[in-house]
């Protein structure tokens, strides 16, 4: 009954797609072409915000879950261990590897299918081989073990990458991990690691490992309307209810300056004088892409990938349905 209850609720909600009485929700191209736009906004080299107007629901989530989970990268899938006297488990330490983000075009490179040998053109190959002592030089009265030892933190700095065939020719810049300084693994005196690695390139959905993205998220555009002047202390109030930028007061009175940095705390409504004056909505075709990527390719790279994948997968579609009706 309560499922019934809440399910009801949302159906007679106007503010969610798909709901609105008397509205034509069905496709048409034509209107798509007129009222898609995209607003691009870098944030930093590797994060980027993405306004996407004009589109539905289902198109907004399925360039999420591309970017996610079928958008390949190149990631550690091998690990031979030839020595690990570390106090971290050999299968521990390879799953951490794994983990690693590899910055390196994918693009480059072929998918290796099981049985495939190793080529230059599928795999990548690293060496970590590194060996922990102490530090004769290391002052007498330290305590820090990176004063008292030699290696007894290793960082993705340490993993050196060995070519296989022409690699160094035909890949720019060479491979390196994105950060230098991911720690790794910890050892003391004594404690060695020995390993050949080697990357190749998948999708997320076969592993977390190889999901391009750190993050890939969306969130629908606010809407604040204001049911009557705010002005004064009711203004100063109302302003205090928001985050930073998205009221301000001019000429005395409360304006909605910039919807897009409401983050959604309902704040308002927990005030009596303010509630029933200020309507909160969504404005349900512009979404708000926030896409970060791990570093191996550029955000607005990773979003023309996905645009790539989501056009063959409606060319496979298509091809389908003319082989149903034929």
């Amino acid at each position: 009954c309560k499922q019934w209850y809440q399910r009801r609720v949302r159906e007679e909600d106007t503010r969610y797609p798909g709901t609105y009485s008397g509205y034509d929700d069905t496709w048409n191209f034509a209107k798509f072409k007129n009222n898609f736009k995209l607003d691009i906004t870098p944030i930093s080299g590797r994060e980027v915000e993405i306004d996407m107007i004009g589109i539905d629901t289902p198109f907004a989530n399925a360039f999420r879950r591309i970017l996610l989970a079928e958008v390949p990268t190149m990631a550690i899938e091998e690990v031979f261990i030839y020595n690990n006297t570390s106090v971290m488990q050999d299968e521990v330490l390879a799953h951490r590897l794994g983990l690693l983000p590899i910055n390196v075009d994918p693009r480059l490179f072929e998918m290796k299918n099981k049985g495939d040998k190793v080529t230059e053109r599928n795999t990548l190959q690293f060496r970590l081989k590194v060996r922990c002592k102490r530090n004769k030089k290391a002052p007498s009265d330290t305590t820090n073990p990176e004063e008292l030892y030699l290696n007894s933190k290793i960082y993705t700095r340490t993993i050196e990458w060995e070519p296989i065939g022409d690699q160094k020719n035909w890949i720019p810049g060479g491979v390196r991990f994105t950060e230098e300084d991911i720690l790794v693994n910890v050892l003391r005196p004594g404690q060695e690691l020995d390993m050949r690695l080697h990357a190749v390139k998948g999708i997320g959905s076969d592993h977390a490992k190889f999901s391009p993205v750190a993050t890939a998220s969306y969130r629908l555009m606010p809407e604040i309307q204001l049911l009557q002047p705010f002005r004064g202390h009711m203004a100063e109030k109302l302003k205090s209810c928001f985050s930073p930028g998205v009221i301000e007061i001019e000429n005395g009175e409360a304006v909605v300056k910039c919807a897009k940095l409401d983050t959604g705390s309902r704040e308002v409504l927990r005030h009596p004088e303010l509630a029933d004056k200020v309507k909160l909505l969504k404005v349900r075709d512009h979404f708000i892409f926030t896409i970060e990527s791990t570093g191996a390719l550029s955000p607005l790279d990773l979003m023309r990938e996905a645009i790539k994948i989501l056009k063959d997968k409606c060319k496979i579609y298509r091809k389908e349905l003319d082989v149903l009706t034929t």
